[in-house]
């Protein structure tokens, strides 16, 4: 099942990401990223798994420089976990979704 992932900006992040009081997975992709395309759909596939559970949001890093440089990503695509408005996690690559959830897991447990 797909669901409707957060399109975080530089604008919301605060009080869509850092401010939740549920986890938040955030990929930090690009358009022109082979990796963060083949990602997409498995953001997608657990934004409706994690409906009501946790926020999946995506960050384009071209479109939202700021909050890109701010936790210093450098490759992408790069996930990261934040709980209570802190990074508890960060994956680096394409990875599958079974990989993906369990982190998640780890975190919402």
């Amino acid at each position: 099942m797909s669901g409707k992932y957060l399109a975080a900006t530089d604008q919301n992040f605060k009080t869509e990401i850092l401010e939740s009081d549920k986890v938040a997975l955030v990929d930090f992709w690009a358009a022109w990223c082979g990796p963060c395309m083949m990602l997409g759909p498995v953001i997608e596939e657990l934004a409706g798994d994690y409906e009501g559970k946790a926020v999946i949001a995506k960050v384009n890093v071209d479109e939202n420089p700021n909050t890109a440089a701010q936790y210093g990503i450098r490759s992408i695509p790069t996930m990261l976990i934040f709980k209570n408005g802190q990074v508890v996690d960060q994956m680096v690559g394409a990875m599958p979704k079974n990989m993906i959830a369990k982190k998640i897991d780890e975190h919402i447990g």
